[in-house]
């Protein structure tokens, strides 16, 4: 796999290494009493740096993948609500049923209970002394619809009547639909979690006030003026290698 790094890190990263190579040219003139800044100390933090970006856009990918693959399969779900609604409708149940059913193919639709109201009918309400407040009905978070879509199933379960010959639309079809579905959702919820962890550990190797790259490449930079003068050719080989903060 392509290891890309986000743009901003990685020019830390290839900055950090370039400018550890001219120190290390400086040969036995490069000697801080500093032992962060020293040679060993830096190559060490400069292939740290590395590796944790090389993971961080390892988990990425791995998150992104993930992401896709969840979405793939919750596509179909609208569709097959529908007709799993009039099936259900088919099989000769009671309207409360039906009602039921309708609620949660409603939900998984992502559709209001009643219409919801135009500017000019809430200024009219408003108007008369009523005040209304509507939020979002919508309830289309993958927990959400998870959550509805395992209340259908568990009222298929309650319906003797319904049996029907279409195999992705019995019970027990459904039933692994769901699961499959969780995982994928619990699988995006991990990949994320780890990704925000490494990113943390990657913004503390590389921008910790102290410790981090940008802070040692610029104690370096100093070191290098003060041994070599502000003029001299080396300080200016590194003076201009650029290194930025960057804030997530």
């Amino acid at each position: 796999m392509s290891k890309t790094f986000e743009t901003g890190h990685a020019k830390n990263v290839a900055n950090f290494e370039t400018l550890v190579t001219y120190l290390t040219n400086y040969g036995a003139v490069y000697n801080p009493s500093n032992a962060n800044i020293q040679l060993s100390s830096l190559n060490e933090k400069a292939a740290a740096a590395k590796t944790i970006a090389e993971q961080v856009n390892d988990l990425a990918a791995k998150n992104s993948n993930a992401i896709a693959s969840r979405d793939l399969a919750f596509k179909p779900l609208t569709k097959l609500s529908t007709r799993i609604l009039n099936a259900i409708k088919a099989s000769n149940v009671p309207q409360q049923v039906v009602d039921n059913a309708i609620t949660h193919n409603r939900k998984i639709q992502g559709q209001r209970a009643t219409a919801k109201l135009t500017d000019e009918e809430k200024q009219k309400l408003a108007a008369s002394g009523t005040i209304v407040k509507q939020v979002s009905a919508s309830q289309q978070s993958y927990a959400n619809l998870l959550d509805t879509l395992d209340k259908q199933i568990k009222l298929l379960s309650t319906i003797p009547q319904y049996a029907p010959n279409e195999v992705d639309l019995q019970l027990t079809t459904l039933t692994s639909l769901y699961t499959d579905l969780l995982q994928k959702n619990r699988d995006v919820d991990a990949r994320t979690a780890e990704l925000s962890t490494i990113r943390l550990n990657r913004d503390n190797t590389f921008y910790h006030a102290e410790a981090g790259i940008v802070a040692l490449a610029m104690d370096a930079k100093t070191y290098v003026k003060s041994v070599f003068g502000a003029t001299s050719p080396e300080y200016k080989q590194i003076a201009g290698i650029p290194f930025k903060t960057i804030k997530i």
